[in-house]
């Protein structure tokens, strides 16, 4: 009896410790809409079905650091785009359907 509770604790610990592994995020164009907020995918924008409403694009901008953000647009590729300011400096900032945010000089 007492060999199959420390079979039994053995397993359980192996297993536990087999459940530990992290898949790392994919870094291609293609990667679906998933939570991966400590990496940032290399072809943001990504154009796809994007499901943030005008509001939440605009809250995730400012969340950000970005000020002033105005005429938000979703393009037909389902990217919105808008005029912001950073540090003192307009810039032209794009939210895709992933959350990356990309931006460019105005």
């Amino acid at each position: 009896m007492r060999r199959i509770a420390l079979m039994l604790g053995a397993l359980s610990i192996v297993s536990a410790a087999y459940a530990q592994d992290a898949t790392k995020p994919a870094t291609d164009a293609q990667t679906p809409a998933v939570s991966t907020p400590d990496s940032k995918n290399p072809a943001a924008p990504v154009p796809g079905a994007n499901s943030f409403t005008e509001g939440q694009a605009k809250e995730r901008i400012e969340e950000k650091g970005y000020s002033e953000v105005a005429d938000l647009t979703k393009g037909e590729d389902g990217i919105w785009t808008a005029s912001a300011m950073k540090d003192g400096k307009p810039l032209k900032v794009q939210l895709d359907f992933q959350g990356n945010i990309t931006e460019a000089a105005k």
